[in-house]
């Protein structure tokens, strides 16, 4: 068993205070013990995390982008520095293997926070239309309240842009995974970033969340999260006229074009797997669905099938993050859940004996209505559709509630381009094309509202104002 992690101190205007919450014990999914402890806010420390950032918010918001530039990148060195460190919280908390801990948990928001503070530097606070001078101001106070399937790189994504724009923070981590939020504050505080400027609550989205989202203090709620609890925050946010940023729940579709070659449609199929996999499918832009030509469907099946075959859980494959999850997940496991054309072409992975792992599986001749196409799994399952045209297949992507991610494969490379045109959604990346931690990131439909990330994440928690002359 290994020792249990203790945070018993909120971070408040620049201070470790005393949570007047009840403790929440933290459990390592892939051994289903106690490896953490983490204290909880009270209503009280709600307010004063509120009343900090709103104090500290007009020096902030004044001074100078090389100053905020700075202090971001001090920031970025300390979680570099302490790189292990984070991955191996990551691991603990949410059973990432140390590999993924790395890459995926921490290398990401490193390359995110670089990619902020680039865009800081070159971002227009001020420009002209005519006579009018259009200046771009942040927001004031926004509350950060993020999931537990990325416990650093949605803090990271969050909370960096808002403070390179200017305004200060009020986070809320997740209850599953508060801990890499916890190494996060330390490293702020650190780096020298001014008091209130960031603060850190812990607790339930029911509790913390909720006072967050009500405060008229707050000036704006960035949530990420499932699509139904978004909509309860979109809600609750309205009363006070908050604005608000979603970054809910994904189905994104694979598409294999056509004129695919057999290398591509290769290349197709296990990078695909891949990204259904990744984080044990934990991530709101898997894709989880592959759409494929019809004459191609039996060799898609063996390729998926040898690809899935190569993540075996405890090693290559961690477990889900709650006993709740895997029950959830393994609701989609039968392959009914895809129509009753459907059958399953890889499943029944050996399991370790402790732990919330299921087995990695992909389900084939899954019918474009059913409910393993429609609905987010967010777990390790692909679900494999045939299209017989192209046009179809766009068909068949786009018969989603959701529009987040998504990928286009084909050997025409202007023809995958006009098809990645046509699919709705927020991201679309052809032919393998690598992540860029500098493009906006957000969706269409009920994946969510707003941008995160680089120059549109900075842009997301401004006002526009516009000064005559």
């Amino acid at each position: 068993m290994t020792d249990v992690l203790r945070e018993t101190a909120l971070y408040i205007d620049g201070r470790w205070v005393p949570g007047g919450g009840s403790d929440l014990e933290v459990l390592d999914p892939a051994t289903e013990e106690v490896t953490g402890v983490v204290t909880q806010a009270s209503t009280d420390d709600v307010e004063a995390a509120v009343a900090a950032a709103r104090a500290a918010f007009p020096a902030w918001a004044a001074t100078p982008v090389p100053e905020r530039a700075a202090v971001l990148r001090r920031v970025r060195d300390v979680v570099v520095e302490r790189a292990d460190v984070f991955a191996a919280t990551v691991t603990r908390e949410l059973g990432a293997p140390p590999k993924v801990a790395r890459a995926l948990h921490v290398d990401t928001p490193v390359a995110v926070i670089d990619a902020t503070i680039d865009a800081l530097e070159r971002f227009a606070f001020t420009s002209e239309i005519g006579n009018s001078v259009v200046r771009r101001e942040p927001v004031g106070v926004v509350a950060a309240i993020t999931p537990w399937n990325l416990p650093l790189h949605q803090v990271v994504v969050k909370v960096v842009p808002a403070l390179a724009a200017g305004a200060t923070v009020v986070l809320k981590p997740a209850g599953l995974t508060p801990l890499a939020a916890f190494e996060l504050a330390r490293a702020f505080d650190d780096a020298g970033l001014p008091p209130g400027v960031f603060n850190l609550v812990s607790g339930s989205g029911r509790t913390v969340g909720d006072l967050l989202t009500r405060h008229p203090g707050v000036d704006q709620v960035s949530f990420t999260g499932s699509t139904p609890v978004g909509r309860q925050i979109a809600g609750v946010a309205a009363e006070t006229l908050k604005r608000v940023t979603l970054e809910l729940g994904g189905k994104s579709a694979s598409v294999v074009l056509a004129d695919a070659d057999d290398e591509l449609l290769a290349t197709a199929v296990k990078i695909t797997v891949a990204n259904c996999f990744l984080n044990s499918g934990q991530t709101c832009t898997a894709l989880s669905r592959l759409v494929v030509p019809a004459d191609r469907l039996e060799r898609v099946e063996e390729l998926a099938a040898a690809a899935a075959a190569k993540y075996a859980p405890g090693t290559r494959l961690g477990p889900l993050v709650s006993a709740e999850q895997r029950k959830e997940v393994e609701s989609y496991l039968d392959p009914a859940s895809g129509g009753a054309s459907a059958v399953t072409v890889f499943g029944g992975a050996a399991l370790p004996e402790r732990g919330w792992y299921v087995s990695p599986t992909v389900i084939s001749r899954v019918e474009p209505d059913s409910r393993l196409a429609q609905e987010e799994v967010f777990g390790p399952v692909l679900a494999v559709l045939a299209a017989t045209s192209d046009d179809e297949a766009v068909a068949i992507a786009n018969n989603s509630i959701y529009g987040l991610g998504g990928a286009v494969w084909g050997a025409d490379g202007e023809a995958a381009l006009a098809v990645a045109a046509r699919l709705q959604t927020g991201q679309v990346d052809v032919n393998g094309a690598a992540f860029n931690p500098g493009a906006p990131f957000g969706g269409y439909k009920q994946s969510g509202t707003g941008r995160e990330i680089g120059e549109h994440g900075i842009a997301d928690v401004c006002e526009i104002k516009a000064v005559q002359r």
